[in-house]
């Protein structure tokens, strides 16, 4: 696999305290086996882990629900300013005020160290059609940015109708022809919308993050090896997975070696401009 040294994870974050101690992450500690454990590495645990996996650039995500911020734009960039070379932020905004979050977006992403705006709708309990997203969404084309968002089913204990493609995701990609959209955590159990929506819409691609790539569903894998192999990027959610267990069984999944250089970095360098 050629491009192991310079995998690109493009959903990670450096959590805070305030988002270590949300009722919601009960299910994820437990499906990881972290349950008891501080979900709150630091920058430099953060980077060992990165070189653990052979992950080159992590994309470092901000964090705003209806609760407030868990992880501010503020903090995503002193994390960049730690180890500028290594890691990439995706900015947020809370969409209960839509002008000063689309002022918000603007004021942080700047292509260079913020690359994207990341929005979960599992966390607002409203679908990505809501219209109190859509000033961002304006915001990102005007950026040339991607929209960094959460497809499939809610690990946390929280509604996944927010998950949905057809016809959420769809109403926004058809509303904003021009932006592109990067859907996180793979789309089960709805892989038969996230096909139709990547036919219908050059924009619209698909990160790994949430699963161990052994653990990838089986019609995912063959999505990945036919018409989604330009469209799918890895990605952890670090530090509910670390790079180096979501890699471990890499060579099962059997891509050949254009499929696997571009799920571990080409893709998500030309969707991100890295």
């Amino acid at each position: 696999m050629g491009a192991i040294d310079g995998v690109i994870d493009v959903w990670a974050q450096v959590t805070t305290e305030r988002m270590a101690a949300q009722p919601w992450l009960a299910t994820l500690r437990r499906w990881t086996a972290q349950e008891g454990k501080p979900l709150v590495p630091s920058v430099e645990q953060t980077l060992a882990a990165m070189d653990a996996g052979g992950v080159g650039i992590s994309l470092l995500s901000a964090w705003y629900g209806p609760q407030g911020p868990l992880i501010t734009n503020e903090e995503v960039a002193a994390q960049i300013e730690a180890a500028p070379a290594r890691f990439r932020g995706l900015a947020s905004a809370d969409i209960r005020h839509p002008a000063e979050a689309a002022r918000e977006i603007r004021r942080w992403v700047d292509g260079q160290r913020f690359v994207g705006v990341r929005v979960v709708p599992w966390l607002w309990d409203l679908p990505p059609n809501d219209r109190r997203y859509y000033p961002l969404y304006a915001a990102c084309v005007e950026l040339g940015v991607p929209l960094c968002t959460q497809i499939g089913h809610t690990g946390p204990l929280l509604r996944s109708e927010t998950g949905r493609l057809i016809p959420h995701l769809e109403d926004v990609l058809l509303d904003f022809p021009e932006l592109v959209v990067v859907g996180g955590h793979v789309g089960f159990p709805w892989i038969d919308e996230l096909i139709t929506l990547t036919i219908k819409f050059r924009n619209f691609h698909v990160d790994t993050s949430a699963y161990a790539v052994h653990r990838l569903p089986a019609s995912f894998v063959d999505y990945m090896k036919g018409i989604g192999a330009g469209r799918v990027m890895f990605g952890t959610n670090w530090p509910m997975l670390s790079p180096a267990k979501c890699l471990a069984q890499l060579a099962a999944l059997g891509l050949d070696e254009a499929q696997a250089d571009a799920f571990l970095a080409g893709n998500a360098r030309r969707v991100f401009k890295l």
